[in-house]
């Protein structure tokens, strides 16, 4: 290895390990690399949805979340229907037990949290859509307030209301269905009879 002298300075390289003398200069010597910078005259373009960057859910203190409120258990929105909270020792946290069921699927899930640390909370919407046709398939066709359809959604799996709207439709009655909608998932939760059409 060469020895280093005190005036002249010594920079490593990224494209080999070894010394290389730097120049007055601010070009760095390298070997093999070659230096690509971007121009600014790139423009980006990106395409806007309307739930860009929106999040899933938000943190909430454990502490705070109440009966009938919502929570992530299992990566799962929930609706909590029971909350207990136990005091532990001298220096233990106090502990939030949920007891809650899946909004989608209406499984029981359980959880325990310490009151103090945070929870994930699911960005829960309703949004009320006329019924225009239910295909032979299981898909429902529904009517936005913007005029178009929206045809992506199934018949729900609850029999009650599966067969409330089954029967109002070959009534041929106006009916106003409720679809619920978290985490990237959306469910017909309930169904409005508006009268014959």
């Amino acid at each position: 290895m060469p020895r280093l002298h005190s005036r002249t300075p010594y920079r490593l390289s990224s494209a080999a390990v070894s010394l290389v003398p730097t120049s007055s200069s601010r070009s760095i010597q390298t070997r093999g690399l070659a230096k690509v910078a971007m121009s600014d005259s790139e423009e980006h373009h990106f395409e806007s949805k309307a739930d860009a960057g929106a999040s899933k859910t938000y943190p909430q203190q454990a502490g705070t979340i109440r009966k009938n409120g919502y929570i992530v258990i299992k990566n799962r929105p929930c609706k909590v229907v029971e909350v207990s909270t136990s005091k532990t020792g001298k220096h233990g946290h106090a502990k939030c037990h949920f007891v809650a069921i899946d909004v989608f699927n209406g499984k029981k899930l359980e959880d325990i949290v310490p009151s103090s640390h945070n929870c994930d909370v699911p960005h829960v919407n309703r949004t009320e859509y006329q019924l225009i046709d239910i295909s032979e398939d299981g898909f429902v066709s529904l009517l936005t307030e913007s005029g178009s359809t929206k045809d992506d959604l199934k018949l729900p799996t609850d029999d009650l209301l599966l067969g409330q709207i089954k029967a109002g439709f070959a009534e041929g009655k106006d009916l106003v269905v409720t679809v619920m909608s978290a985490m990237g998932e959306e469910q017909i939760c309930a169904l409005k009879d508006v009268g014959p059409k």
